[in-house]
């Protein structure tokens, strides 16, 4: 009767949990240019090499840094929202997140060897890592899952179909003029 009343008790967060990771992997295509884009400047190469050289708890606190500093701007940003400031609130949003996806991957993927040495995060990572395997798994294997990946197929047929259509009438334009 117990682990029956905890498994119903934590369905609320395993929704929350699926539902963060699918909005990640919804994301992810939209932010992995951004991310290519920052990474490319030689300062962030090179401040990514000093990363590298730190101690495994100085880029734990390292990591830190952006985590206190996104985090309170996104609670900032709903209760903008909440106040019906819609512009500033979608403007803080998007600048903690920004800050996120930015700051944090890049400080991980630069400190995630030494990171990975510490007993207990490695152990957090790998239970997250797994949860999100479970998740993503349950996710595509579901009816809405192939349904949104049938609509996204047909979509970017019909947009190659239109772009191929305007390259041709783009080339026909040049001939004929």
């Amino acid at each position: 009767m117990r682990t029956r009343l905890f498994r119903l008790l934590l369905v609320p967060v395993d929704l929350v949990v699926a539902l963060v990771i699918v909005l990640d992997e919804l994301a992810r295509p939209l932010y992995r240019p951004l991310l290519a884009w920052f990474g490319a400047f030689r300062i962030v190469a090179r401040i990514e090499a000093a990363i590298g050289r730190l101690p495994p708890y100085g880029v734990l606190a390292l990591l830190a840094v952006p985590f206190a500093v996104a985090e309170p701007l996104k609670l900032l940003s709903l209760v903008l929202l909440a106040r019906g400031a819609w512009f500033g609130g979608i403007a803080l949003m998007a600048i903690g997140h920004l800050t996120s996806f930015l700051l944090v991957e890049r400080i991980y993927h630069a400190g995630r060897a030494q990171l990975l040495t510490i007993g207990w995060f490695a152990r957090c990572m790998a239970w997250l890592d797994r949860i999100r395997e479970v998740v993503v798994e349950r996710v595509k294997a579901s009816a809405a899952w192939r349904r949104a990946a049938a609509l996204v197929r047909a979509v970017r047929e019909r947009g190659r179909a239109w772009l191929a259509w305007l390259s041709g009438r783009r080339q026909r334009d040049r001939n004929s003029g």
